[in-house]
């Protein structure tokens, strides 16, 4: 096994060194991403080696390397490497990126982010201090101040002659617009530089027809939910940013939009299972253990109330010993259903196609379809327990609790994820548990109560 090992490791050190001399070389097909997910996989099996490794490569590839990676390995690396390195790597990352890596940073050690901000010239150290300032949902905290903007009365040939010399010296990367500008700053309008080859180099921008111009932009306070927006709406590459004096400050790649978006996928499925996707990035077994026994707890309770719904019919289901066969359908039936209406409701919701007056018609097209279900499965399910256990009105019983129990699915499946965003809270986190009780409570009251009820 020792040798296996050794083997991996010799293999995974070669290749990392490979994909580094190369992207070093121009080679476009290694991408910093690459480069990190080696790393990461010798991290798994080898520490030493990995450690040695990230103190050879290259800083400003390094800068690349490490903004694609994980948040604790970035929190990790402040304890490997010595204050100047970090600085130095720092400060060849893209300032979006610089921004988020002092701020995990001075989440576990504050001096040393301090002391990383100090390296850094007055005037960069004034637009990291702006963009760490931001909170986490404003676009401004994911904005990068690096951008190509020019002066409405420019002449093109001579922007573009500067923004040659930009893309030279590396100061500028993945640029599809101009951002024009007036005298005082604020932003007119964007050019794709596709659109720049069409006219002459002597004309001003502020020749350029009227329709050529995009005018998307969104203030640097402006909730990123609404970036991402934009973003999926308009098809957009990159949007700029404007402050409260509508000057341009910045703009939001859509490679920032992508994590976004994957991340808010990830949380929410995790906070539908119950399951913290901060505390899971975690190595730490303990935490992750935690967050998790916090919501078996609250299910604990949970299955608890259900259960004394059925203690409540004890007798009953003593006398017909069918029903204790029979109940895990009623409830389960219920707890599918609601389940797919938690999850279409709290994903429209996240996509924002669920807004204000649009409640009520999700609720009653939620009903509806669990409704027609209902009726369907009752027949099912009514004639399956007629046979199974040769009780005509056992199978009438069944028919109307699986009824009774879908409406509640649809309903309160579209209903709870509502009423928490109502309260300010995230709809994915306490949706499945409450909707999980609610079915459990309602199959078993109305199956047991109509049995109790119609059989005796």
């Amino acid at each position: 096994m020792a040798e296996n090992s050794n083997l991996n490791t010799l293999e995974l050190i070669n290749k990392i060194s490979y994909e580094i001399a190369e992207y070093s070389a121009d080679n476009t097909t290694i991408h910093p991403y690459d480069i990190s997910e080696l790393l990461l996989e010798l991290r798994d099996i080898d520490d030493d080696e990995y450690l040695k490794i990230i103190k050879k490569i290259p800083h400003e590839l390094f800068a690349e390397v490490l903004s694609e990676m994980p948040e604790y390995v970035q929190e990790e690396i402040s304890e490997l490497l010595s204050l100047k390195k970090l600085a130095d790597i720092t400060s060849k990352m893209d300032t979006d990126d610089a921004a988020t890596f002092i701020q995990i940073i001075s989440d576990e050690h504050e001096d040393m982010a301090n002391k990383i901000l100090d390296t850094f010239d007055s005037e960069d150290k004034k637009i990291m201090q702006q963009l760490i300032a931001y909170e986490e949902d404003e676009a401004g905290s994911y904005m990068q101040t690096e951008l190509f903007s020019a002066n409405i009365n420019e002449k093109i040939g001579d922007s573009l002659k500067r923004l040659k010399k930009l893309k030279e010296s590396d100061e500028i990367s993945n640029i599809w617009h101009a951002h024009l500008v007036d005298n005082d700053g604020k932003y007119v309008g964007s050019v794709g530089l596709e659109e720049l080859i069409i006219f002459e180099h002597d004309l001003n921008f502020s020749d350029i027809p009227a329709d050529k111009f995009k005018h998307y932009n969104i203030n640097h306070k402006a909730d990123i939910d609404e970036v991402v927006e934009m973003f999926t709406n308009y098809n957009l590459s990159s949007l700029p940013i404007v402050n409260d004096l509508e000057q341009l400050v910045g703009r939001i790649t859509s490679d920032d939009i992508y994590d976004i978006i994957q991340e808010s996928a990830t949380e929410q499925i995790y906070n539908m299972a119950g399951v913290n996707d901060e505390a899971e990035q975690e190595e730490d077994f303990f935490e992750i253990g935690k967050t998790r026994a916090i919501w078996l707890a609250i299910n604990l309770v949970t299955a608890i109330a259900a259960s004394l719904v059925i203690g409540i019919f004890d007798s009953t289901i003593q006398s017909i010993v069918a029903l204790a066969v029979l109940m895990p359908i009623v409830a389960s039936m219920g707890g599918n259903a609601g389940t797919q209406t938690l999850t279409v409701t709290v994903r429209q919701m996240a996509l924002g196609d669920i807004e204000g007056s649009d409640a009520r018609k999700t609720i009653y097209k939620e009903v509806v379809l669990s409704l027609i279900n209902g009726f369907i499965f009752a027949v099912v399910i009514g004639i399956v327990a007629y046979f199974w256990f040769n009780i005509p009105l056992l199978g009438l019983v069944i028919a109307i609790s699986m009824i009774i129990n879908l409406f509640s699915a649809g309903f309160f499946g579209a209903a709870i994820p509502l009423v928490l965003q109502k309260l300010d809270i995230d709809p994915a986190i306490g949706s499945t548990v409450l909707l999980t009780t609610v079915t459990d409570i309602v199959g078993f009251f109305s199956f047991l109560g109509l049995a109790t009820i119609i059989l005796l």
